[in-house]
């Protein structure tokens, strides 16, 4: 029976938690999935990538001109995304010729060759850099244009054989003449290939010397990093090039230069991420006599370089630093390294992307919050004013359908802090029968060396307002919290990460927030795994969601994945030759006999992250026990989804499987089939 209440909205209809109405629907939740990236300035314009789910996913460069107009540079097809440790990176460079006219340089996805464009001009892309039919192929990342040398310097991974770990990585100077398009021999190689990994080349004032980040195995960027050195040389390799900052146990997320030729840096030597200066001493920078510019604050002024080229902070001319920083969420700020004064821009954002460009005095960022998604940022240092100058957010429906969120810290194991954001159900004209509880989803975001940001996420929207309540997790081992709170998943994935997700839902329904039976936990990659693990290892949850997940640790460790990640298992799990039986025990591969809630998995067939063969073997371990579920695979989609279609398809069948599981009573998404 339903009964109404007056609230100054209006009339309030009760119904049960699940079965409220919603204007937010999967096409929309798709159509907004993403965010701009990578922004970058072009003489008098800005520039950035942004997603493009209705066009087969495919990532558009956009400009914003000088008057204020927003447009495509490139048509479909073309897709401007690296493949380099099969994250990406910075997938374009920009530059305004003497003549005027801008010239961009960029990734095409397909084919990973490099394109010289002119985009006032009347020709098309013209290739600059030659396909290689070898394993992955040729890929390049983080882009500089030196319209001087005639060049641009970037990251090239080079394929050396089929298999995934059959790869070097160097620094290269690539001819802007197109020469190399048909000669790999015309791509001169800045660096030799003693590091596994490398970032691309950050020039000193001067011209004399470059700066980048490298690293090897089994550590990943997060764990140990190495600031390079090199004398720049006019036709040969740098000289001279030798480590000057960071260790094996000490993370250096980003480097560049100050305008009076110091080093800047930033670095977790401290136990957080912290903006570092080495002053210029006999023309090098002087790393052993470094300083923080900004000590004290426990809070983070970088992140997990999960891609090549991210920036969290960026010099300007007149030696002033935008910096990103925080905890838990961030904020951008101009810091004076002279005082070590440090002031906020204002405004509605929470979360800002490791993005930022600098045109004169403004700084150019992209960033959301929860009342809105990502966009495109301007900050006038000299005003102190902030405002969005692109990829705007737009209300499609009424922002009273929004999720509330909360920011909470519960309680695990050993007494230890869980930083959670809480999505309470919410709908402006729909409230529940007194002495319901809701059912809650814990969400488990990817990485693990991840991090769930405060901004508004209309996937989340999509279940708040129908009457599901949402939990993200940033679990032990999140990123935001400095690395004390990282570290506390090393060897301890499949456990730290369970027990904290198990907390937050536990304590929920121990504080009368959610019905303990129904609680359901989602997860994609390494959330999957989390996801996963949950179901084989803990009776919480009444079913759960699970994408795109590492299902079998021993097969991941062995030639399953990509290189970038084939050896973070030694710090995630341990070392597998000392501990093989570790592997086993903790892989939901060979726990599917504790498996009793129904479950969805979903995967994409051209995954080479996650790869489809861990599902279908996860599959045929379930087969014939009994246990619903449903398997969805998406032709077409690698590790994360992009298409429009998929996402719809994928949200749709999630909201059934709650639905069937809870008791929930919908007929607005087609029923999932559950086999047994």
């Amino acid at each position: 029976m339903e009964r109404a209440e007056s609230t100054e909205r209006g009339a309030v209809r009760v119904g049960p938690y699940g079965t409220w109405p919603s204007p937010v629907d999967a096409a929309l939740a798709a159509s907004r999935d993403g965010r701009p990236e990578y922004a970058g300035a072009v003489g008098d314009e800005v520039w950035w990538t942004e997603p493009r789910p209705a066009e087969a996913g495919r990532r558009a460069l956009v400009r914003r001109r000088a008057d204020g107009r927003e447009e495509p540079v490139l048509p479909v097809p073309w897709n401007v995304r690296s493949r380099v440790i099969e994250y990406g990176g910075m997938p374009w460079a920009g530059a305004a010729r003497v003549d005027g006219g801008p010239l961009v340089v960029f990734v095409h996805f397909p084919d990973q060759r490099l394109y010289a464009y002119e985009p006032d001009g009347a020709a098309p892309p013209r290739p600059l850099t030659p396909v290689s039919a070898t394993g992955g192929g040729l890929r390049w990342a983080d882009p500089r244009i030196l319209l001087d040398r005639g060049e641009l310097w970037c990251v090239l991974e080079e394929f050396t054989g089929e298999g995934p770990t059959d790869v070097r990585r160097v620094i290269a100077a690539v001819p802007l003449d197109g020469s190399a398009a048909e000669d790999r021999t015309a791509v001169r190689e800045l660096s030799d290939d003693r590091h596994r990994f490398v970032t691309g080349p950050r020039l000193s004032p001067d011209g004399r010397h470059a700066a980048w980040i490298a690293w090897d195995h089994p550590r990943m960027p997060w764990d140990g990093t190495l600031v390079m050195l090199g004398e720049v040389t006019g036709s040969g390799p740098f000289r001279r090039v030798r480590p000057v900052a960071g260790d094996t146990d000490e993370s250096v997320a980003q480097v560049d230069w100050a305008p009076d030729g110091s080093l800047l840096f930033v670095s977790d030597s401290g136990g957080w991420w912290e903006l570092y200066r080495a002053p210029v001493a006999e023309g090098v920078p002087d790393v052993a006599a470094s300083t923080v510019l900004c000590p004290g604050r426990n809070e983070e002024f970088g992140g997990p370089l999960w891609k090549i080229g991210l920036q969290w902070f960026h010099p300007l001319a007149n030696g002033l630093v935008a910096v990103i920083h925080g905890s838990g969420t961030t904020a951008l700020g101009i810091l004076d390294p002279a005082t070590g004064d440090l002031v906020d821009a204002v405004g509605p954002w929470t979360e800002w992307a490791p993005t930022l460009a600098v045109q004169g005095d403004r700084v150019i960022g992209v960033a959301a919050g929860p009342r809105g998604a990502y966009e495109v940022v301007e900050l006038d240092t000299g005003s102190g004013h902030a405002r969005v100058i692109g990829a705007a957010h737009h209300d499609a429906v009424d922002p009273a359908y929004y999720p509330e969120p909360r920011l909470r810290t519960f309680t695990g194991p050993g007494g230890r802090d869980i930083h959670a954001q809480i999505y309470p159900p919410h709908h402006p004209e729909r409230s529940a029968p007194e002495g319901e509880l809701p059912p809650y989803v814990v969400w488990a975001h990817g990485g693990p060396t991840g991090h769930a940001p405060l901004v508004l996420d209309l996937e989340i929207a999509y279940f708040t307002s129908r009457g599901i309540g949402v939990a993200e997790v940033n679990y032990g081992g999140s990123t935001g919290y400095g690395r004390e709170y990282r570290d506390r998943l090393r060897e301890q994935w499949g456990v730290v990460d369970v027990e904290d997700c198990a907390a937050v839902a536990g304590a929920l329904a121990a504080e009368g927030t959610a019905d303990p039976a129904r609680l359901a936990v989602r997860g994609g990659s390494a959330g999957g795994w989390t996801a996963a693990a949950s179901l084989t290892s803990t009776d919480v949850y009444a079913c759960g969601t699970i994408s795109y997940p590492i299902l079998d640790l021993l097969g991941w460790a062995t030639d399953e994945t990509h290189d970038f990640e084939s050896q973070y298992l030694q710090s995630l799990v341990g070392p597998l030759a000392e501990v093989p039986e570790r592997y086993r025990e903790r892989s939901p591969l060979h726990r599917v006999d504790r498996i009793t809630a129904p479950f969805l998995l979903l995967q994409g067939l051209d995954d080479v992250i996650c790869p489809p063969a861990q599902c279908e073997r996860f599959l045929g371990a379930v087969a014939g026990r009994g246990i619903p579920h449903a398997y969805l695979a998406f032709e077409g989609e690698g590790h994360g989804f992009r298409r429009a279609d998929t996402m719809v398809r994928a949200l749709e069948a999630e909201l059934s499987l709650y639905a069937q599981t809870f008791g929930i009573v919908r007929d607005d998404v087609p029923r999932l089939e559950l086999e047994r």
